[in-house]
């Protein structure tokens, strides 16, 4: 109910109104009146009788009726104490201009913990602050001062309001499409992202939903939510930031790996969000999810009136992962019974001047192949809408015919079409009937085939069984007894992380394939015996909470055989231990049997600040910060999801076997991934895990070295 009295506000306060033009409480009253907002308008301020022939007031409380909405342009520093004040008059909501809040550092962030606690006390939700403002649109409710936003079923939420204007500027020069609302999300200090996405899930008026994104400050609940509104109404997301590394973690390979971008990326992905990497397309797209349905089947054709825009288009949607099937025999007959004999029609169909005297053919084109049940949409790039200005003023009318034909076939077939026309600028009226009909039209051919991505993008999306694919944690839940001894031993001792036969031995109590008789050892006798028990050469190993890297600290011997060299190493790995770091705890060495040889791979784990618990697999070993190499999901996943992993490394292919090697055992590989998803959701003191490396083989899996560092 706080953000429809936001959103459907009835009534709305303007705190700092005044009566000098460049001041935001002056514009704000402005384009209320303006734009005939039809609810209750009230001034307030106390040097004021009237302003813009409405009735001022001194303070919100002196107003003798209900306010839903408050904009409030005052300095940063008034503001704690003017929400205080509406909350005390029963206002809904206010929206906060004024910056100076969390984003200006410590001060800053006290203010705006003072803000919400005002706010709080009676229930008053706050956008912003350090926002643009928001519109209402279909109520005329303008906070923002954008003129002429064209009303429509998108929903614009941005942390940017040059990005908002740059939106709201497309849709007006290109487009029939508008907004049903707009929010500057500002510094989320209140209402979150998840917020507005669930409001705009349940609202009537939206049809789809577009973001721009610079941070989350609630990713997990974000994700969550998104999750739900991606099966009903599609969500096309903007993340700035790509290029960013994050911050670097000293503490284990996986946080230097997890880059922002790449998390992020998968995280939407796997939540049904559209991401878009460039702006110029982050309306085109939306326009098109908005407008058109999606793609079931991820195959197009592609109809061209020229060979050069047919091979781009083809080439472009190849990088997408749109397929263009040769078409089948019958669809190729019909074609071929109303082309001329140059024409090709397997796909890309290129009419080759089969139009110049009649452009309608192109419908009867477009319906031959959308009636083809193994077409899920059609391309058509060239020179449609300017045969009329090229060649003949006559053929504008079949040109216009033709584009009544194809609106009525995508509501017929509820199959997409997707135009680009080198004419769109001229805006002959058989272009904008097309546009009546939703079927957009594009001046680039490479923004065309990027709308007809995203649609079989949606569709694919919609078309998958959507297993375990929330990202909700039951802490806890498949939680050992000896699996909480370890944790609560180590946390009790101080100790910032496992050593690694307990970190082992913790992964043991889920399943995971970890080195039978290890032993921790503590004298260089001891490691001898053990040795001679485990028979065969083995492995040592520095034990301590304070080294990390174990191979920097020159704390690594392996293939050791016989006593004298299990002695020697032993003593070589804790004098170099004691040189690398004097004020280390050392707990002596762990002794292994020598693993298997076989493919190294790194599965790590780490909490992501946006997104909470995020796990890493790719190709591990001493190399793996330069190959980088490794994928990124968000916690918890199923095994559908684990299998995704394996098959997005760049060296996938090497799991199935290369120059002579039989594949590797990807079973066993999918079944590590889930138990370690069952480890994280365990135990929630673990903050990141890192076993590198892994190694697989043909007949099975082992850990060969394994961290669990602990919040």
């Amino acid at each position: 109910m706080g953000l429809k009295r936001i959103f459907d506000a009835q009534s709305v306060a303007v705190i700092g109104a005044s009566r000098d033009e460049t001041k935001r409480g002056y514009q704000a009253l402005k384009i209320l009146l303006d734009e005939r907002y039809e609810g209750a308008i009230y001034p307030v301020n106390p040097k004021e009788d009237r302003l813009l022939g409405l009735t001022c007031y001194d303070n919100i409380a002196k107003i003798p009726f209900r306010v839903d909405l408050v904009l409030i342009t005052t300095p940063a520093r008034t503001v704690p104490g003017l929400l205080e004040e509406c909350g005390a008059c029963g206002v809904g909501g206010a929206v906060v201009i004024a910056g100076g809040f969390a984003e200006m550092g410590e001060e800053g962030k006290s203010r705006q913990d003072d803000m919400i606690a005002a706010a709080g006390k009676n229930g008053v939700r706050v956008v912003g602050p350090n926002t643009s403002g928001l519109i209402s649109v279909h109520n005329n409710l303008n906070l923002v001062g954008l003129h002429n936003v064209p009303k429509g079923d998108i929903a614009l939420l941005t942390q940017s309001g040059n990005m908002a204007l740059h939106l709201v500027t497309e849709a007006q020069l290109k487009s029939q499409k508008g907004f049903s609302y707009y929010v500057g999300v500002g510094n989320e200090a209140d209402i979150k992202f998840h917020e507005y996405l669930e409001y705009f899930t349940e609202d009537p008026k939206t049809k789809a939903i577009v973001l721009y994104v610079e941070g989350l400050s609630a990713g997990r609940e974000f994700l969550e939510q998104a999750y739900k509104t991606t099966l009903v109404k599609p969500v096309v997301l903007l993340k700035s930031g790509r290029s960013a590394t994050g911050r670097k973690s000293a503490g284990s390979h996986t946080g230097a790996l997890a880059g922002i971008s790449k998390v992020a990326r998968t995280a939407f992905r796997r939540a049904g969000i559209i991401t878009i990497e460039q702006s110029d397309e982050l309306f085109p797209a939306v326009e098109a999810l908005s407008t058109l349905p999606s793609i079931r089947n991820n195959k197009i054709a592609i109809l061209a009136d020229g060979g050069g825009h047919a091979t781009i288009a083809a080439d472009v949607l190849d990088e997408y992962g749109v397929e263009v099937p040769e078409l089948c025999e019958e669809t190729q007959a019909k074609l071929r019974e109303i082309l001329s004999p140059n024409a090709t029609v397997v796909n890309p169909i290129d009419v080759a001047g089969s139009t110049d005297a009649d452009p309608g053919i192109f419908a009867d084109c477009a319906r031959i192949l959308i009636e083809d049940e193994d077409v899920g949409g059609v391309l058509l790039v060239g020179l449609f809408g300017g045969y009329g200005i090229r060649f003949a003023s006559k053929l504008k009318f079949m040109e216009e015919d033709a584009a009544h034909r194809m609106g009525k076939l995508v509501a017929k077939t509820n199959k997409p079409i997707v135009l680009h026309s080198l004419y769109n600028f001229e805006k002959p009226h058989s272009l904008e009937l097309m546009r009546y009909y939703g079927i957009p039209v594009y001046d680039s051919v490479d923004i065309a085939c990027k709308c007809i991505s995203v649609l079989s993008e949606y569709g694919q999306y919609r078309s998958e069984e959507q297993c375990n694919k929330n990202f909700v944690f039951n802490w806890g839940s498949k939680a050992v007894p000896k699996g909480k001894a370890i944790i609560e031993g180590a946390l009790a001792s101080g100790n910032k992380a496992l050593l690694e036969y307990q970190a082992k031995r913790l992964l043991g109590l889920h399943g995971a394939p970890v080195p039978r008789g290890e032993r921790l050892v503590k004298t260089a006798d001891d490691a001898v015996n053990a040795a001679e028990k485990l028979g065969g050469p083995v492995a040592l190993k520095i034990a301590s909470v304070d080294i990390l890297h174990k191979s920097d600290a020159g704390g690594v011997r392996l293939n050791v055989e016989g006593a004298a060299q299990v002695k020697d190493a032993f003593e070589e790995i804790i004098k170099g231990a004691n040189n690398y770091d004097a004020s280390a705890d050392i707990a002596g060495c762990l002794i292994s049997p020598m693993a298997e040889q076989g493919m190294e791979l790194i599965i790590g784990t780490k909490i992501d600040d946006q997104f909470g618990p995020v796990i890493m697999f790719g190709i591990g070993g001493i190399l793996v910060e330069v190959l980088k190499d490794v994928v990124f999901r968000v916690l918890p996943i199923a095994r559908p999801l684990a299998w995704g992993m394996l098959e997005e490394i760049k060296a996938a292919s090497l799991l199935n076997g290369y120059r002579g090697k039989p594949p590797v055992d990807k079973e066993a590989i999918v079944d590590l991934l889930l138990t370690v998803s069952e480890v994280v959701e365990s135990y929630p003191e673990i903050a990141e895990m890192d076993l590198n490396p892994v190694i697989v083989r043909s007949d099975g899996i082992s850990i060969v070295d394994a961290r669990i560092i602990l919040k």
